[in-house]
């Protein structure tokens, strides 16, 4: 499946993040949470993984072909990202695509995890920043990141976590949190992207602290991939 990222300041969809849904043949439709826990310490999950980062780039070719000039984020787990040799597994599966589509895939890393090995984040951003491939941290604000270890963390993006988007309009604390990492993004040059937007008095307030670029079902639901390029036709989206 695939969630758009809106820049709702300007009306554009800029991107797409893969999301992993299973289509049990017998419990239908399931979410990552209900099966990803179950392989996450498991090198299936590296093999998961691998196939996503494909998937997504044909998906990114196709749409490309159609005109629509997309980036495209693919989630890593910190099993593959920490003991599957990503930095060289990535490179691999990356040959058999042309490198003016591989500057358009963003990979996204768990703060938490990233914060178990901020050496190794570092340098295999460097090892792909040649090929323009982009980093964001995600779930950021729940690893307790100090500014030490953003000021060396090369990544292009912060992603604001939905549980502190949920309840900023109630609670001050979360507001507190959600205002820190816009700034702190904007301090050191950074994207930032809030997650889990559903209502647009969140979106107004977003907007009013400086956060353009949303994610969530106030302005795009998760979509088959079948049905992204005709869902795409119908917004204004970049050249």
């Amino acid at each position: 499946y695939y969630q758009p990222k809106v820049d709702c300041r300007r009306g554009k969809v800029l991107g797409l993040e893969v999301l992993l849904r299973w289509e049990h043949p017998i419990l239908g439709l399931r979410t990552p949470a209900e099966f990803l826990p179950l392989i996450e310490q498991d090198d299936l999950i590296v093999r998961l993984g691998e196939w996503v980062v494909v998937e997504a780039m044909n998906k990114l070719a196709e749409l490309h072909a159609s005109g629509h000039k997309l980036s495209i984020s693919v989630n890593v787990a910190a099993h593959q990202f920490l003991h599957g040799h990503f930095a060289d597994r990535l490179a691999a599966l990356l040959t058999d695509f042309p490198p003016e589509l591989v500057r358009y895939l963003q990979i996204e890393i768990l703060e938490s995890a990233a914060l178990q090995d901020v050496g190794l984040v570092t340098r295999l951003i460097q090892e792909h920043r040649s090929a323009g491939v982009g980093f964001a941290l995600d779930d950021f604000g729940t690893g307790f990141s100090s500014l030490a270890h953003l000021k060396h963390l090369p990544v292009d993006t912060l992603k604001i976590d939905h549980s502190f988007v949920h309840d900023m309009l109630n609670d001050a604390g979360d507001l507190s949190i959600v205002q820190a990492v816009i700034r702190l993004a904007q301090s050191f040059q950074r994207q930032v992207v809030a997650e889990g937007v559903e209502s647009i008095e969140q979106l107004l307030m977003l907007m009013a602290l400086g956060c353009d670029v949303v994610q969530g079902y106030r302005s795009a639901r998760p979509m088959r991939g079948n049905t992204l390029i005709s869902w795409l036709a119908d917004f204004q989206v970049d050249p």
